[in-house]
């Protein structure tokens, strides 16, 4: 692993790239330590005290802590990051937008141009729902002058969060949206030691290995996949013959990653979110949607499995993989090209896609479980959280594979084998 990074610092162009995003993510750092101007961090922060289980927590956990302190980067990257999933969905709704995607290069891009616009517009509709919250509550005084001020800052980080993130993207390692939010967790992880340290007994004997055998059961599962044989027949294209070949089609167990946690949690949230402006229905939902309760982890499970369901569905279209196959000359031994191959894909995907969103809806739910039957604190669910894990490790895999590829492209020995 040593002489793995030290082989990677010697390369010149990997050394600058990692230098910029270490500067990149620094730069992200800063700015959600610094509060938006006319903003009383200390009061937001204590008003966020008060409310745990609501959607506002888990947007604080995507923004490290940042949404607490109504800091410049208060939003996030997270509407960027709705904004990319609600075009993927519609992608396979509107044809206009599916016969982008099928341009290629210059169809991306005008993907990519809406979902920047869609950005902006649900930053601006975020910022003013958050600002118009914590002045109901007192806990953000001032006058019209003021909360437009506040509103065009957030709005404004969140699109330089977007900027940064593209930036990091084709100047940097690894994908940049993702390692923003990899900060954003990782700066919970000092919250998550001082709860080991002052934990019970227990508690300090079986946290780390607990963390550890879900980090294991992650890294796993994401790099579970089915391989299925492909085999390419001889074909004469304009005056050359090509030879053919075999190769394989890989099928991860969990091609949802983890849209489908992230969905569900913003659902559950949401009951606990109108009770801040709905006092009357407070008492209701604090006693029918309790993390704790065995209903609430019930429902969250299901809505995980579903989601996980119709989120592969959008990703891999078992009928374009099965047309696009046949059309460049390839087929799956011992099935027929059309309409045969595509039952074959839906089902392997169907029986890949089962394991895969249950062991989803057990990351999810573990931590719960751990806190209610095994005595932890309830601090320890942001470290031991099923999400944050799962992000994590998934956005590590990812950025050690696009450094292990430059690295090979220079004759370096690989870290993953």
């Amino acid at each position: 692993m040593l002489s793995w990074l030290a082989n990677a610092w010697k390369v010149p162009e990997l050394r600058k790239r990692v230098l910029f995003t270490a500067l990149i993510l620094a730069l992200y750092r800063l700015g959600s330590w610094m509060p938006a101007p006319g903003v009383d961090s200390a009061k937001i922060k204590q008003a966020f005290e008060n409310q745990n289980g609501t959607v506002l927590n888990l947007l604080n956990m995507f923004s490290g802590g940042a949404l607490s302190k109504f800091s410049l980067f208060a939003l996030g990257i997270m509407p960027y990051i709705t904004a990319s999933i609600i075009m993927q969905l519609m992608t396979a709704a509107v044809p206009r937008l599916e016969q982008l995607q099928k341009e290629g290069e210059s169809g991306y891009a005008k993907i990519t141009q809406y979902t920047r616009y869609f950005t902006v517009g649900l930053s601006l509709i975020q910022a003013i729902g958050w600002t118009y919250l914590f002045h109901r509550q007192g806990d953000l005084p001032g006058n019209t002058g003021r909360y437009l001020l506040i509103v065009l800052t957030l709005t404004a980080g969140s699109v330089l969060l977007m900027w940064l993130g593209e930036l990091i993207t084709k100047r940097g390692v690894g994908n940049g949206i993702s390692l923003l939010v990899f900060a954003s967790i990782i700066d919970g992880l000092y919250g998550g030691l001082q709860v080991w340290i002052n934990g019970g007994s227990s508690e300090r004997l079986f946290f780390p290995l607990l963390v550890l055998g879900v980090i294991v059961a992650v890294v796993f599962v994401q790099e579970g996949q089915r391989k299925i044989p492909i085999q390419y027949a001889k074909r004469m294209i304009g005056r050359r013959m090509t030879t053919g070949g075999s190769t394989y089609m890989p099928l991860r167990v969990n091609m949802a990653g983890v849209i489908p946690v992230i969905f569900a949690a913003a659902i559950m949230s949401f009951p606990p979110t109108i009770a801040l402006f709905f006092p009357g229905t407070q008492h209701f939902i604090n006693s029918n949607f309790k993390p704790t309760n065995t209903s609430y982890l019930a429902l969250e499970a299901i809505l995980i499995i579903g989601f996980t369901f119709f989120y592969t569905a959008v990703q891999f279209n078992p009928l374009d993989q099965a047309d696009n196959l046949r059309k460049n000359g390839g087929y799956v031994p011992g099935i027929r090209p059309g309409p045969p191959t595509a039952q074959y894909f839906d089902r392997v995907l169907t029986r890949l896609t089962f394991p895969g969103s249950l062991f989803l809806a057990l990351v999810a739910i573990f931590p719960v479980l751990v806190i209610k039957y095994f005595g932890f604190s309830q601090a320890s669910r942001r470290a031991l959280g099923g999400t944050s894990i799962l992000i994590v490790v998934g956005v590590a895999l990812d950025t050690m594979r696009q450094m292990e590829s430059q690295m090979m492209a220079r004759s370096y020995e690989g870290f993953l084998k």
